[in-house]
Parts: C-alpha cells; sequence; structure tokens
C-alpha cells in the first residue's frame, strides 16, 4: 500500500518499460564532457590526492567517489554564482542604508605563518565590507614572521579597525583564537581562518537581521571553496535551517560563524584539547547557550583550498577527526543523552547510534487489502530478521476478496498475530491506521506498508532509541526500490508542489548530495510507509488526518508533531526495500484525479505559510524541480538584500 503520490514516480512502470535500443541523443556529449573534465584534473598534485583517497577507502568506494565527482550539474554553480551573486548596485544600496541600530561585528583570525598573499586578501575582503561597524582582530602567533609584521603594520596604520594582536609564540590555534577573541569589542564575533575570504556583503547579511531581530544569537552562512589563486569559486554547501542531528553527524555548520559575544565568552572560549575541531566544539557550545540560531542562505564565506588545507586535503588532519568525535560526545553529555559515536569512512563525518532504555512495546501496523505473498514477504522479514524482542504486530484487514487472503489470514492469527476488520468500504490509508491504533497496546507505534522487506535485522532497536530521546516525535527509514534505488531518505516540502522524496532514484551505494543520503538528520516529514513514532504524541495531535485518504497524510502528521515542537529523524541505517503500491490501483481515473487534487488544495490551505516560507531542513537556493539536491536554475532562493 501507498501513503502518498510524490512526485508522480511510478518507479514500477518504469521497471516494466522495455530499454530503448538507440541511445539518446546527447549521451556522447556528456561522457565527452565527463573525460574532459578529468583530463583538466591530471595535475600531479590531483594524481597524488586520488591515490590517497584509494588506498584510503579500496577500489570500490574510489570509483563510487570518483563517479559522483565526475557527473556533470544539471546547473553549473560557476555561472550560476556569477550571475546571482551581490552585485555592485547591490553593495551601493547596501552602504546607503541608514541603520537604526549598528552593533559592531568583531571578526577574530587566529594567523600563523600566512603567506602574504593569503594575508592582504583576507584583509581587504573584510575592508570590502558593505558594513562599515565592525573590527578585524588578528592573532599573530608568527613574532619571528618579518613579512607578516610589515604587511600587518601596513594595514593598521591605514585602518584602526584591522587589530594586530602579537603573541609571543606559537600557542595553536584554539589559544591563538583565543588571544584575538579577548581583544575583541563588538557585541557580535565572527570566526575566520586565515587563508580564507568573506563576501562583500557578509557582514551587511548579518546586520540587517539583527536590525529586525535583535534578540539572534546566533548566525551561519553558506560557503564555498575557492582555489589557490582565486581563479573559481566550486563546491557551494548550502546549509538547512539549525539542525541539531545533521551538526552531530558532520560540522555543516563550520563556515561562517557569528556569535554574540557575551555568550562566546560564557563559554570559555574554543577548548586547546580539541584542536583541529576546536570550532565544531565551540559551536555545540554556543548553539546549546543560544535562544535563537539564525542561518543565512548566501554563500557569503569562501574557503581557500590549498594542499594544506582540510578543504583539499582531509587527511592533512586524522587528528582532527578524533576530536570531532569527542565534541559530539561532550555535546551529548551536556544534554543528557546517551550514545555511541564512530566515525565513519568518510572525513569528517559521524554515526551516532542511541542507548537502548529497556525494550518497550511496539505496535506495528500494516494495512492490507489482499496481495498475501506481498504481506507474507513483509512479516517472514519482520520474523526471521527483526533483533528486537518486544513487539506485536496488527494486521488491519481492509476489503480483501480473495481466498488466498483469508487463508493466510488463519496462519497469522495461529501465530498470534492480531487480524483487525476495519469496517468500513473503500480505502482511507488515515482512517485505517486510525482505527488500528485504537487496538494498539504498544508504547510506540510502526507504520508499515505491507510492500516492504526488512534488511536491516536490528532496525526497530535504531528507532526506538532514538524515540526515547523526549525531543523526538517521529523516525522515518531509509526506503529501496528493489532495484537498488533510493525511494525514500526523507521528504523535502515544496517539492512537486507539496512535497517529494529526496534522492529518489539514487544508487544504493551513493551518499548524494554531501552525504546527507546517507547521515542522520532532522527532516519537516519522512514517509509512513515506514515511521515509528510514539503513542502519546500520535493521541496528543490527533493522529492522522482523515481528510487525506491517500496522499499526503503522512506529510501532514509530521508537520503537525513539528507544530507541537517535536523533530523528526531520517535515519539512514533503518533500511528497508519498498515495493511500492501494489496493492493499489494507479492514479490514472477521473475520480482518483480529483481526489489527488482535493488532497493537494486540503495541504496548500493547511500549509500555506510553511510552503511559501520553505523547507526550514532544506535550502531555498535548491531546485525544486528534481530530488538531488541541485541548483535552483531560477536563482530565485534568496538573492542579496535590496532596498
Amino acid at each position: 500500500m501507498r501513503t502518498s503520490s510524490y512526485g508522480k514516480n511510478k518507479k514500477t512502470e518504469k521497471q516494466k518499460t522495455k530499454p530503448q535500443k538507440q541511445k539518446p541523443q546527447g549521451v556522447k556529449k556528456v561522457s565527452d564532457m565527463k573525460w574532459l573534465r578529468l583530463i583538466r584534473k591530471l595535475k600531479p598534485y590531483n594524481i597524488q590526492k586520488g591515490l590517497r583517497y584509494l588506498k584510503h577507502y579500496g577500489v570500490k568506494e574510489f570509483l563510487i567517489r570518483l563517479s559522483e565527482r565526475m557527473e556533470p550539474e544539471e546547473v553549473p554553480y560557476g555561472p550560476w554564482r556569477e550571475q546571482y551573486c551581490v552585485k555592485e548596485e547591490d553593495l551601493v544600496r547596501q552602504r546607503n542604508h541608514r541603520f537604526s541600530c549598528s552593533p559592531k561585528i568583531s571578526v577574530v583570525v587566529p594567523a600563523y605563518r600566512t603567506p602574504e598573499v593569503f594575508l592582504r586578501q583576507m584583509i581587504e575582503s573584510l575592508e570590502k565590507q558593505s558594513y562599515p561597524n565592525w573590527e578585524l582582530v588578528i592573532g599573530n602567533a608568527s613574532p619571528e614572521d618579518e613579512t607578516m609584521a610589515r604587511v600587518l603594520k601596513e594595514y593598521t596604520e591605514k585602518d584602526t579597525r584591522v587589530k594586530n594582536i602579537l603573541i609571543p609564540e606559537n600557542i595553536g590555534i584554539a589559544e591563538n583564537t583565543n588571544a584575538a577573541l579577548a581583544a575583541a569589542t563588538g557585541e557580535f564575533v565572527g570566526f575566520m581562518d586565515h587563508d580564507d575570504l568573506l563576501s562583500a556583503d557578509a557582514l551587511f547579511e548579518i546586520a540587517i537581521r539583527l536590525e529586525k531581530d535583535p534578540s539572534i544569537d546566533v548566525f551561519y552562512t553558506d560557503e564555498d571553496k575557492v582555489r589557490t589563486d582565486l581563479s573559481e569559486y566550486f563546491q557551494p554547501h548550502f546549509k538547512p535551517d539549525f539542525n541539531l542531528d545533521l551538526l552531530r553527524s558532520n560540522n555543516y555548520i563550520c563556515h561562517f560563524f557569528v556569535v554574540r559575544r557575551k555568550i562566546a565568552e560564557k563559554t570559555g572560549g574554543l577548548r586547546p584539547e580539541y584542536n583541529g575541531a576546536q570550532d565544531y566544539d565551540f559551536i555545540f557550545r554556543c548553539t546549546e547557550m543560544a535562544g535563537k540560531i539564525v542561518h543565512v542562505p548566501r554563500v557569503l564565506y569562501h574557503w581557500r583550498v590549498h594542499s594544506a588545507s582540510t578543504a583539499d586535503n582531509p587527511a592533512s588532519k586524522l587528528y582532527a577527526y578524533e576530536a570531532g568525535k569527542r565534541a559530539i560526545e561532550g555535546n551529548l553529555l551536556r544534554c543528557g543523552e546517551t550514545g555511541t559515536v564512530t566515525l565513519r569512512s568518510d572525513y569528517g563525518f559521524y554515526d551516532v547510534e542511541y542507548q537502548l532504555q529497556g525494550t518497550p512495546l511496539v505496535s506495528i501496523l500494516i494495512p492490507n487489502k489482499d496481495q498475501a505473498d506481498t504481506l507474507r514477504t513483509c512479516i517472514e522479514s519482520i520474523r526471521k530478521k527483526c533483533t528486537y524482542p518486544t513487539f506485536e504486530i496488527l494486521v488491519i484487514e481492509n476489503n480483501s476478496t480473495e481466498e488466498a487472503t483469508f487463508s493466510y489470514y488463519k496462519e497469522l492469527e495461529a501465530q498470534g498475530i492480531r487480524v483487525l476488520q476495519y469496517p468500513k468500504r473503500g480505502f482511507n490509508y488515515s482512517a485505517i491506521n486510525n482505527f488500528g491504533v485504537r487496538e494498539a497496546k504498544g508504547e510506540y507505534l510502526l507504520f508499515l506498508n505491507n510492500d516492504m522487506e526488512v534488511i536491516t535485522p536490528d532496525f526497530m532497536e535504531k528507532m526506538v532509541s532514538n524515540l526515547q530521546r523526549p525531543q523526538i516525535g517521529a523516525v522515518g527509514a531509509k526506503l529501496y526500490y528493489p532495484d537498488n534505488t533510493v525511494q525514500h531518505a526523507g521528504i523535502i516540502l515544496g517539492i512537486g508542489g507539496i512535497a517529494g522524496h529526496a534522492f529518489l532514484g539514487l544508487a544504493r551505494g551513493r551518499s548524494g548530495y554531501l552525504h546527507k543520503a546517507s547521515l542522520q538528520m532532522n527532516v519537516s516529514a519522512v514517509t509512513a510507509a515506514c515511521m515509528m513514532m510514539k503513542k502519546e504524541v500520535f493521541e496528543k495531535i490527533g493522529g492522522f488526518e482523515e481528510e487525506l485518504s491517500v496522499a499526503f497524510n503522512d506529510v501532514d502528521l509530521c508537520l503537525r508533531i513539528g507544530k507541537a515542537g517535536y523533530k523528526i529523524v531520517y535515519n539512514p541505517h533503518v533500511e528497508l526495500y519498498h515495493y511500492e503500491s501494489k496493492s493499489r490501483g494507479a492514479e490514472d481515473d477521473e475520480k482518483k484525479v480529483r481526489r489527488f487534487q482535493s488532497e493537494i488544495e486540503f495541504m496548500r490551505s493547511r500549509w500555506i505559510g510553511l510552503l511559501k516560507a520553505g523547507d526550514p531542513c532544506y535550502n531555498p537556493n535548491l531546485t525544486l524541480a528534481s530530488w538531488n539536491y541541485g541548483l535552483r536554475a531560477d536563482g530565485r532562493g534568496v538573492k542579496p538584500w535590496t532596498k
């Protein structure tokens, strides 16, 4: 049974279609472009880098990652950036803006043996800011470097906003940063590396938001990477709004991070025992203390790539990833949560498995109409693979007619599985499940379609342990089609008009945009094809909306869970196969089309504010036309501020 028609993707129909004998036009061209891109990258350093990755990942994983890197962008970032980045006319308007309040922003930079060209470019990126009330505080830990001394003297003499804090010796990046932080006088403090660059509108975009809402404590922005010689900007990182579970998977916030100075001081600053991941640890502690955290969805920070930077050579700081693990563990401890943190093979990424507290009863609710063999596959996969000891299975019978179905029901009842007779005619997924919940005895509810097959033996342990966290209201899974492509990896609001599955059709071995298909994180919604939630939360919000009989009922449920103050977790380590929609027909007759349109209108009416604002777990610069986190081609996401 299918609960919705997100994106109207008919995978099962695709699989029946015979492949075309003739290759479509343009395939050779795309292939040629991929090889040209590869040839251009065959420089000595890149070859060396590739060999490091090959050694680390092994042949299979290396080839997967190489293939991902070589895939052409649907909307290339370079031209897109040129078209939609801040223009001089924008900067003029920003400079002419009269602020009602104008807080000073201190940018602190730890510097050690910084090449002259990098140092000058970093400082000049501050001097180009359209917002004037700033100071640049450089913690110079290279007293012996005469070139640095000369350059810093030049800039401090011509601009009093540039401060050179001389540190007698290099005491490590954390303490060097703390020395600069101690000299900062601004109400807010931004953190920057000595070889990176700020966009000319970076500080303005912070200040304009503070003018509208002075209660904000923390800001972070989108970022990209830039070649050493500034010849190319690439690999943009378009981030969601604050996402704790994603932050525990990877330091996605990173740059540009701005925090109220009082909070920074209250944390005690950066801790040297976390050097290499000192910013990760600091971000955790600042966000724990912050009231309001705001994400600015614009690329305002440029992370310079060179052989010594982690941007281009993650293996250059292997010690940093162990420090990152300890930073996550510290956050869990301070938040009163218990979990095991492990490093992934992908540098800088982590898995958190929360500790299971007991084995409370889980009620598995499976609506069914005929399709006895499909149901058998589902239940047998639970019985044979599931390692969780305490669960009940409730099959909700919905107007079956086939003798084989009722014969199988007798087998199930003999095994202690309850078969509930839904009393009404027709198909209403919401009403069927609401009926089943009233009979459920479990503390937790697992909504499961009848066309599912378990892959992960401990899937229920992973889901229950997440739900035992007080702030989590529901947990979803990673689902695959039988051909091992992704059917569901969380739901993105706005795709297809209302909502759609992320990474639809992505090959199982791939991890997607910045590994997001394989990272545990908060999402706005997950599919009820496999979704677990607390029974008390389900009852608190009133269960499934019965006006939504087929489509979007799970999206609506999740949005109401969010409105009630809970978070939704997508857990990619919970994996199942989904033989989608076998027991319900296609959306191809007039009655079904009208019903689907009415459900779309229902969602638009109820959630119009959220749909207009955009999914907080996504980014407005990313497309709503597909499922792969590609760039939004029209540039209508978030443009530079204009008056």
